[in-house]
């Protein structure tokens, strides 16, 4: 009787994720432009949208700035595990991102459609992108360039 033991397969890691130029684009600029064109079309961001009934009786309200800052939530999930790369396209990401950060704070500070508590939060959830893109891509470089250990 023969025994065929498999092979064992050679398995190619993909460390940085795709090279594409577009996975370079900062998710969160759809955010902001989605609450642009939103504001400019002259949405109400706190007219309740629909509502949920809940098990204890109460009446939970959905707004639009829910909506629109449950999104950008995910999104900037998202953006961080993006800011794993340690690829050149990272650098791209963290300087678009960048540019995405600026151009909010300007429109929050400018464009009074923009002077907004659900807007700042989007600003805000920019700034923290930025600031953990930075870290963990740090961190990162850091882990895959020691020699002695992690420290």
């Amino acid at each position: 009787m023969v025994v065929l033991e498999p092979r064992p397969e050679e398995t190619h890691i993909r460390r940085y994720g795709g090279s594409s130029f577009l996975s370079a684009i900062p998710l969160l600029a759809f955010v902001v432009i989605a609450y642009v064109a939103l504001a400019w079309g002259g949405a109400d961001f706190a007219l309740s949208r629909f509502s949920v009934s809940m098990p204890s009786g109460g009446l939970w309200e959905i707004t639009l700035g829910d909506m629109v800052l449950t999104v950008a939530l995910i999104i900037l999930f998202f953006e961080v595990l993006k800011s794993t790369r340690t690829g050149g396209n990272s650098v791209v990401d963290h300087a678009l991102s960048m540019i995405v950060l600026v151009v909010a704070l300007i429109l929050f500070l400018i464009w009074p459609p923009a002077s907004t508590s659900l807007f700042f939060m989007i600003t805000l959830i920019c700034l923290i992108d930025v600031i953990a893109g930075f870290s963990v891509t740090i961190r990162a470089a850091r882990r895959d360039y020691s020699v002695g250990g992690d420290t």
